[in-house]
């Protein structure tokens, strides 16, 4: 009896110990296992992590992205800036070949001018002659300004538009332009005044140029009426029709 107790609490010992020991293992297997899985959230945060760090890399890298990415639209602009260059240019290159390019305007001190008579008779016009006497190019811009008589009382005498050139003229030293002019319409009239000598002004682009140049009258005088006066425009040559009027 005292033998079937004796093993009895044996057996509940190592059933006990069995229980311990497996507790423990269980134990042990949970730290494992949560030793294992922390691991593992460490290891799968880490490539988050240098996800997370790389995006803000590549944030970086979106900010060198960025000045990389505004070179080129600051290329790009300098291109457009450069191409509205070469527009300019181009646009340029008209309003150039539209104005006489930088050449600058004929001045007074600029060109000297004389008349003759037109072969006909009577005389009703007169060809002036402008010829560059300085040393750089200029630009005759429009039509001589002439007063036949004192600048501030002499009537203006207007200019005919089929004379106008299609390109400026422009003169290179001790090169000449021309510009018809009617002074009379019709022979003797009472209203024909006799001049020895006339004013000619000139232009800078559409105003007229300070100071004017005082020009011979052909031998004899020059009989003008100015009611029936008119200029054309300055040209490199007469030209049949333009300037016949």
């Amino acid at each position: 009896m005292r033998n079937t107790r004796t093993h009895r609490r044996n057996t509940v010992l190592a059933v006990a110990a069995v229980a311990a020991l497996s507790m423990g293992l269980t134990a042990c297997d949970g730290d494992d296992k949560g030793t294992r899985d922390e691991g593992a959230a460490t290891h799968a945060s880490a490539p988050a992590a240098a996800s997370a760090s790389g995006g803000s890399s590549a944030g970086g890298s979106t900010t060198g992205g960025g000045d990389a990415s505004a070179a080129p639209s600051k290329a790009s602009g300098t291109g457009g800036t450069t191409g509205g260059s070469a527009g300019g240019t181009g646009t340029g290159a008209k309003n150039a070949a539209a104005t006489g390019g930088k050449t600058p305007s004929c001045t007074f001190q600029d060109v000297r001018v004389t008349a003759a008579k037109a072969d006909e008779t009577p005389t009703e016009h007169i060809v002036l002659t402008a010829v560059n006497k300085s040393s750089r190019a200029c630009r005759l811009d429009g039509y001589p300004l002439l007063a036949f008589g004192q600048i501030q009382t002499a009537k203006d005498i207007p200019a005919v538009a089929k004379s106008k050139p299609a390109a400026p003229v422009v003169l290179q030293p001790g090169a000449p332009a021309y510009a018809n002019v009617r002074v009379v319409l019709g022979g003797v009239h009472e209203d024909n005044k006799v001049v020895d000598s006339f004013n000619v002004n000139l232009f800078t682009g559409t105003a007229p140029t300070e100071g004017s140049i005082v020009v011979k009258a052909p031998a004899g005088g020059l009989a003008v009426d100015e009611a029936a006066a008119k200029t054309g425009y300055w040209t490199q040559e007469l030209r049949n029709g333009a300037d016949e009027f």
